[in-house]
């Protein structure tokens, strides 16, 4: 990987691993960075260790091209007040990196928490960078209607997953601030 991993300011640098699972330093960069994203810190710095067309694939979204990916790790905290990471362990250091992951999210303006449980398969190319993450909720995505998402659309997809956490109208749903997309100092 040619970007220097020095800077990127990764906030989970303890990755949790399996009995007999070994990451390589590159790994755990990659992993923490990713961990960091599904906690709703995104950055420039940590987004450049992904791909210009890398796909990030949810059981509501297909994210692909970096305006896509980006949109989605950003709208995160556009739509929850919280985000709890309550367990996370990688399972297999291989290609796909395979990660269990407990998270809890509180919906911003309703207060209304969910807790969803994922396997979270990082792909990464022949550099090392991502090429694709998969979060399949409970194990799995869904066989037919993903959307393609667009940076316009972004925001109507959040609004969706919290109406299906909430029952609530989209009317009530989703008021949070806007989030300024800017590199960390």
């Amino acid at each position: 990987m040619t970007t220097d991993t020095s800077n990127l300011n990764i906030e989970n640098k303890n990755v949790q691993t399996a009995p007999g699972v070994t990451l390589s330093e590159q790994q755990n960069t990659v992993v923490g960075s990713v961990l960091d994203l599904f906690a709703g810190r995104p950055s420039l710095r940590k987004l450049a260790l992904w791909r210009d067309d890398a796909t990030f694939t949810d059981p509501i979204t297909i994210a692909q091209g970096r305006d896509k990916y980006a949109a989605q790790w950003y709208g995160l905290q556009s739509a929850f007040s919280e985000i709890e990471r309550l367990h996370h362990q990688v399972t297999d250091a291989g290609n796909p990196i395979l990660m269990d992951l407990k998270t809890r999210y509180v919906v911003k303006g309703i207060g209304k928490e969910t807790t969803i449980e994922s396997v979270v398969a990082i792909h990464t190319d022949d550099q090392g960078k991502i090429s694709k993450v998969e979060d399949k909720w409970n194990g799995k995505l869904p066989d037919g209607a993903i959307a393609n998402v667009s940076a316009g659309r972004q925001t109507s997809k959040l609004i969706l997953f919290t109406n299906n956490m909430t029952g609530l109208p989209t009317s009530q749903c989703c008021h949070g601030p806007k989030v300024n997309q800017r590199a960390e100092e």
